[in-house]
């Protein structure tokens, strides 16, 4: 049996996603996340992590074999073909990965986690979109409070990704996570209740 409701959740880096899927998943649906399925994808011995080095060579590794990110990171932005590299290598098996987890999920909807939604929209067969957003200042904080990341390595970041309005574009329902988490809470346990009763008209 799959779940019944197959929801998109994207957000820019530094939205809330994080924090928005966790709450998702107190109500017992079940949260994929396509970063955490990136990252099992590119541990030591991996077939990706292996073509990966191929593309961009073993400068990547760190000294136990594992993968870099903040050195393939920098290798990205000063070539952005590398970039269209890495896509290819890595998001035809996320999404399979990710609908095999769908496949396997046994609650009226799940929630599909996918910080490049707006690229990859195509790829992805979805009932409804979610958009975590926030305004860039906010991004911005908690990117430096997070990840302790330069001002212009934050902007370079943002700047490689889809604007705000580009996400709200493909919105079904829109998250403002400009205030706390109580906000927050209420946001989701409306939406919770929205796709369980939405997930209730779909054949079982």
């Amino acid at each position: 049996m799959s779940c019944r409701l197959r929801i998109g959740l994207t957000g820019g880096i530094g939205s809330g996603k994080s924090e928005v899927s966790r709450l998702f998943a107190e109500h017992g649906t079940v949260v994929i996340d396509t970063d955490v399925i990136s990252r099992e994808l590119v541990e030591p011995g991996q077939p990706a992590l292996n073509e990966i080095v191929t593309v961009f060579s073993t400068d990547i590794l760190d000294a136990e074999g594992r993968l870099g990110r903040n050195r393939l990171r920098k290798q990205i932005f000063s070539d952005p073909g590398k970039r269209d590299q890495l896509e290819a290598i890595l998001h035809p098996r996320i999404h399979d990965r990710a609908f095999e987890l769908a496949d396997a999920a046994n609650t009226p909807y799940c929630l599909l986690v996918i910080p490049l939604l707006v690229e990859t929209r195509s790829e992805y067969a979805l009932d409804r979109i979610l958009v975590v957003d926030a305004p860039t200042e906010k991004q911005f904080e908690r990117i430096a409070t997070r990840d302790h990341l330069p001002h212009r390595e934050i902007k370079a970041i943002l700047d490689s990704q889809a604007g705000r309005e580009q996400r709200l574009a493909i919105a079904d329902d829109v998250i403002l996570n400009d205030g706390g988490l109580d906000h927050l809470k209420a946001e989701v346990t409306r939406l919770d209740r929205q796709y369980r009763q939405l997930a209730d008209t779909r054949p079982r």
